[in-house]
């Protein structure tokens, strides 16, 4: 699997995480680590975004739907299985992740 792919997994996990928790229960207590949190989500679901068009662009074809296919599908067994406590942080971790992954794919 390439690492473009993979870097859309994980900026759409941390994505989709951020938007579906919604509740206090389900978000960081301390203001600081919320905030975080919310901007952590935000910035994973735009660079998901920017990775799909600048693969759209640079990429042949089958590598852009791909990783669209397998970001829903990831994100579709996240949701189905329903929320955890533990989502905060593994949403932090992917969006590091993913944003991580994006410098190296944006830099080749």
């Amino acid at each position: 699997m390439s690492v473009y792919i993979i870097a859309l997994i994980c900026l759409s996990l941390a994505g989709v995480i951020e938007a579906r928790s919604t509740t206090p229960g389900l978000r960081p207590a301390a203001a600081a680590a919320d905030r975080a949190f919310h901007i952590f989500g935000r910035s994973a679901f735009a660079f998901w975004l920017v990775l799909l068009a600048w693969g759209s662009w640079n990429l042949h074809w089958s590598q852009p739907l791909a990783g669209l296919v397998a970001s829903l599908a990831a994100n579709a067994l996240v949701v189905q299985s329903g929320a955890r406590p533990y989502w905060p942080g593994l949403a932090m971790g992917l969006s590091l992740a993913g944003l991580f992954l994006t410098v190296v794919v944006l830099s080749w």
